[in-house]
């Protein structure tokens, strides 16, 4: 069956985003589309045009025989910003306050719109990173982790606070948590991580950074090499951050209980973006 142009780019389209980060040979759209690899590799200058004029990502290309195109996901800092700015303004809610101070951010993390397009952005920072693995703990960031994982077509692996019979032997370590000083546990599967694997680790909410710090360690046993760190919301006012390099989407400033104010602006995510591309050129 032969299809018209405006059919393959569509369909093509519709491919790359569905397969982020593999490599897809010339031979494959030419097969499935019954058309020459000159007109495949037409549509696809077309398709990288479009997708970095509009702030979609970029396509790869890798030359010879074994070769092919990979798409990665680029989302702009003019599409990011507006949703950033939304994003604060929904945590800023004052009904989102709990006894203790706790912010209840469940509608969020639960919202497949919201998580998917966090785990656009975070993914678009560590698209040139070639991460084997995103790591995170078993807690409400799991969704945000799956959302960036699936943009950087990598497995996710979750630390638990205990072992689980169905995973088989495992590793575990003691950490001190940063905000409340206790001492706790996590554990991982030893066939989670191969050893040196490049390693993304990814979470809803930082304080001080304990458990990021505990990730980080128990990591170590594994000999796997953290890339990156990023969080969907980052706690300001702490006294002592026992992580320094990391990416926050937004920054809690102050929570103010009886005031039932709620202070939030963006977090670092576009200072740290902008460091790194002002170093690269």
């Amino acid at each position: 069956m032969k299809f018209r142009r405006s059919e393959r780019l569509i369909d093509m389209t519709n491919y790359l985003l569905e397969h982020p980060h593999q490599l897809v040979p010339l031979t494959f759209f030419a097969d499935r589309y019954s058309s020459a690899k000159s007109s495949i590799s037409e549509d696809l200058a077309i398709v990288k045009e479009t997708f970095e004029q509009r702030g979609i990502g970029t396509l790869q290309t890798v030359p010879g025989a074994a070769g092919g195109v990979r798409f990665f996901v680029k989302v702009s800092e003019e599409e990011s910003k507006p949703f950033v700015e939304k994003l604060c303004g929904m945590i800023a809610e004052p009904d989102r306050l709990l006894p203790g101070g706790y912010l209840y951010l469940t509608d969020i993390l639960g919202d497949p719109a919201i998580v998917q397009k966090a785990g656009k952005i975070i993914a678009s920072a560590y698209a040139d990173s070639n991460i084997d693995v995103v790591v995170t703990v078993a807690t409400k960031g799991i969704p945000l982790a799956y959302a960036v994982a699936s943009q950087l077509n990598a497995p996710v692996v979750i630390v638990r606070r205990d072992s689980k019979v169905t995973e088989g032997p495992t590793v575990s370590i003691n950490y001190v948590s940063g905000s409340t000083k206790r001492i706790q546990t996590m554990v991982l599967a030893k066939r989670s991580l191969a050893e040196g694997a490049k390693v993304l680790i990814v979470d809803d909410f930082m304080k001080a950074g304990g458990t990021v710090m505990g990730m980080m360690n128990l990591l170590e046993e594994f000999k796997a090499e953290v890339a990156g760190i990023a969080v969907l919301v980052e706690a300001e006012k702490i006294k002592e951050r026992l992580v320094d390099e990391y990416l926050s989407l937004v920054r809690l400033s102050d929570v103010d209980v009886k005031e039932k104010r709620i202070s939030v602006h963006e977090g670092n995510f576009f200072q740290k973006i902008n460091e790194v591309r002002s170093v690269l050129k």
